[in-house]
């Protein structure tokens, strides 16, 4: 396989121009969208709608009337939304279709929609991607990382390493290997990194703590969010 790793958001920009179509791309946005998807997903959520702006959440809304709508703008709750971005709101069992707008995640999986696939990772399903990978044996990988803004986000970098360490034979590029290096670095202490990381910084300045631990655990559900259509639903590898 051949891995390259999109670090930030101005080369995000580029995806839909790119020729994605024998690429499978996994999107990171650790703290918190692509986390609070996939518990969302773990916990039966049947669909999450993922759209760029509030506009169009509310539009979609009026589609699918049942559907909850969840997101952030600078981390914190969009007025008139029923649940925000803590991973911890999505562990209700009655969250059966989601629409979720976010300032960088549901943007990075948008851009992203002329890959060959398109899958939610974080380090909440990292087992179930390494088995996915491993099965499907893609020519070319690209692992989104969300960022934060216009910048880098360390904890989807540090998501792209860990994924990149369970793949040693691989071919990746600088980029790739920089993912690689910094997880390197980090890797005794996920849960550390991610609270010192700006996001984690922030979270927990405004009392979200709990949100950064949740996210920082490591393969605790064996379950993939692929992305078709438009809409995020629940698979398993091998399925």
């Amino acid at each position: 396989m051949n891995f390259d790793a999109i670090l930030s958001p101005p080369e995000i920009d580029l995806l839909p121009q790119a020729d994605l179509s024998r690429t499978v791309c996994i999107v990171f946005d650790i703290l918190r969208a692509t986390s609070s998807i996939i518990t969302g997903l773990a916990h039966g959520a049947e669909a999450v709608r993922p759209v760029l702006t509030i506009e169009e959440a509310l539009e979609e809304k009026r589609r699918w009337p049942d559907a909850i709508l969840g997101g952030e703008r600078h981390g914190d709750r969009i007025d008139g939304f029923d649940i925000g971005n803590s991973p911890l709101e999505y562990c209700r069992a009655d969250l059966k279709r989601i629409i979720t707008t976010t300032t960088n995640g549901t943007v990075a999986l948008r851009a992203c929609e002329g890959a060959a696939e398109v899958v939610a990772g974080a380090f909440l399903n990292m087992g179930a991607l390494e088995a996915f990978l491993c099965e499907r044996q893609a020519e070319r990988v690209a692992l989104v990382c969300a960022g934060t803004f216009r910048d880098l986000a360390l904890e989807d970098v540090l998501a792209a390493g860990r994924l990149l360490s369970a793949f040693p034979g691989a071919r990746l590029t600088d980029a790739a290997e920089t993912a690689l290096a910094l997880y390197t670095k980090y890797d005794d202490d996920l849960p550390g990194a991610l609270r010192r990381a700006a996001n984690g910084r922030v979270l927990v300045s405004r009392g979200r703590e709990a949100d950064v631990a949740w996210c920082a655990q490591v393969a605790v559900y064996p379950l993939l969010g692929i992305m078709r259509e438009g809409v995020i639903a629940a698979a398993t590898p091998g399925a």
